[in-house]
């Protein structure tokens, strides 16, 4: 479990910590910002209103790492999407995150479609993506071919060829990020929601932030510090507001996108996609049009779809649409019929589950598309960094923002008259849990030898052994529900949805681990799994 001597030193409820930096929200960015700040002799804290990093934004996407070719020239999202996929590979190396580069086509079924193609290749060229290419006739049917992905229909007039496109695990990303940056002495505030920003009294601080376990109910911690960084996504623009920006200042439109995820044996025994496949974009939507892209773990995901929610400013935090994660019976059927347009085959798969993502948009329904990011340092609210609309390819430019921002900071710190001072024992690496069912049949005989726990399997669709699901729940960011063990050891995610594993997983909880499993959450308060005995 979580190391209790690390609990003892973090404030309590309604204690009051003093810090340098408050980073708000623990997605891809917040975690990634966290993780560069921990570089330095900087006291970083973390706040997260969630059970767990990844929560909303970074847990719900295609889990691309996006070329960079989709950005206007010029802007921050090019800039900082290109960048992180030049070094995406190497950060999943020292995280042990895993990482695949699958390259990606964007198909044209007609003359209309091949023009935007066009568009595309030229916009990337110019953003300094790598290797793209139009393929059209007896290239792109070799292409195809070697993928094994012919299109015997010949139903693709053209396709632009991506081949620095890669697909990862967000979720092991993310967590990877916020383990490392907590190894280098940051610290996080998982259950822990801002309630209000007021400035800070006296030397020292700028800001004081207070704070509501929204496991509890109760008042948590008030933190002091001198930068607030904004992380907050889908809420970014009214933690801007409550640090002290004029309210009109922002203004996030979420834009939710649903998902299928089809039976792994779509890749494992037919081979069926190798490779991220998008349509030719389309004006006025709020997002890239419905693909179908691999996955690290072998399933096929179908979506997004793109639909603006009503954001009243009626919603309470129980009706708030920035956080309806509903997937719906008409959307799902469209998603299909546009997912077999791409690749007929795929009807003929077993869908086994369905998600939904909301995007943090600034552009507002009926403009469509996207504006650039802001990642300001804001002169209103010295002190204050927003970053506002950080919406795809948000994943794969995490990192190269975090350290836009560390440069923000560093900045504003010689201005002071004192400027980043670099830690000497900073360890930018990484181990994460070892996966039982990629080892040699030797190796995991000789786990299995040093290690009964690896004998023993809990999951049998994804052949997770218990070993896994123990370090899992022993994470050091102390996240315990069955979300947070999912996408650690990455149980319940067969085809059987958690009737084999989620039953084991529990009794491994309450006996292992002492914890009743009416306190037992499959995410954030109000996600009880039980409420009682039957017999």
């Amino acid at each position: 479990m979580f190391d209790e001597k690390k609990r003892k030193q973090m404030a309590g409820p309604g204690e009051e910590a003093h810090c340098d930096v408050v980073v708000i929200g623990a997605g891809a960015l917040g975690c990634a910002i966290a993780r560069e700040l921990s570089r330095y002799e900087l006291k970083t804290v973390v706040l997260e209103k969630n059970a767990d990093v990844a929560g909303e934004t970074t847990g719900r996407n295609s889990a691309v790492v996006h070329a960079g070719f989709n950005n206007r020239q010029g802007s921050l999202m090019a800039r900082f999407c290109v960048e992180g996929n030049e070094g995406f590979e190497e950060v999943c190396e020292e995280l042990d995150v895993p990482y695949r580069r699958t390259g990606k086509l964007v198909v044209a079924f007609d003359a209309e479609a091949r023009q935007s193609l066009e568009g595309l290749l030229s916009q990337g060229l110019a953003n300094g993506c790598r290797g793209l290419e139009i393929l059209e006739g007896e290239r792109l049917e070799t292409l195809l071919k070697e993928r094994g992905m012919e299109d015997e229909e010949n139903r693709f007039k053209a396709a632009l060829w991506s081949p620095r496109t890669a697909i990862t695990n967000p979720f092991l990303y993310c967590v990877a990020l916020a383990e490392n940056a907590l190894a280098n002495g940051a610290d996080f505030y998982l259950d822990t929601k801002v309630t209000g920003i007021t400035p800070a009294e006296g030397e020292g601080a700028r800001f004081t932030i207070t704070t509501e376990n929204t496991r509890s109910g109760q008042d948590g911690p008030v933190f002091s510090c001198r930068y607030l960084i904004n992380c907050a996504g889908l809420m970014a623009d009214r933690i801007a507001a409550m640090a002290g920006m004029p309210a009109d200042t922002y203004r996030i439109y979420p834009c939710r996108g649903e998902y299928f995820i089809l039976d792994r044996k779509a890749t494992r025994e037919e081979d069926l996609l190798s490779m991220p496949i998008y349509p030719a974009p389309q004006k006025k939507i709020g997002g890239l049009g419905v693909h179908l892209t691999p996955t690290i773990e072998g399933n096929i995901i179908i979506g997004p779809s793109a639909e603006y929610l009503d954001d009243a400013d009626s919603h309470t935090d129980e009706t708030d649409s920035r956080t309806d994660y509903a997937c719906t019976q008409p959307v799902m059927e469209k998603l299909m019929r546009e997912a077999v347009q791409l690749m007929p085959a795929v009807k003929e798969v077993q869908p086994i589950g369905n998600y939904a993502g909301i995007r943090p948009k600034q552009a507002p329904p009926g403009e469509g598309g996207y504006h650039d990011y802001v990642i300001q340092a804001e002169e209103e609210v010295p002190g204050l960094i927003d970053l506002i609309g950080i919406e795809s390819p948000g994943l794969t430019a995490s990192l190269p923002i975090a350290r836009y921002v560390c440069r923000m900071i560093g900045q504003m710190e010689e201005e002071c008259g004192a400027g980043l001072k670099q830690k000497a024992d900073f360890c930018g690496s990484r181990q994460g849990i070892l996966r039982f069912r990629e080892q040699t049949l030797k190796r995991q005989a000789e786990l299995i030898q040093q290690d009964p726990a690896y004998g023993e399997i809990i999951c049998r669709c994804q052949k997770i052994t218990r070993r896994e699901i123990c370090q899992a729940i022993e994470n050091p960011l102390g996240a315990v529900s069955i979300a947070a063990i999912k996408y650690r050891a990455w149980a319940t995610t067969g085809r059987c949805n958690g009737g084999y594993c989620l039953p084991r997983i529990v009794r491994i909880l309450k006996e292992d681990y002492g914890i009743p499993p009416e306190e037992i959450r499959y995410r954030n308060k109000g996600s009880e799994m039980f409420t009682g005995k039957v017999k």
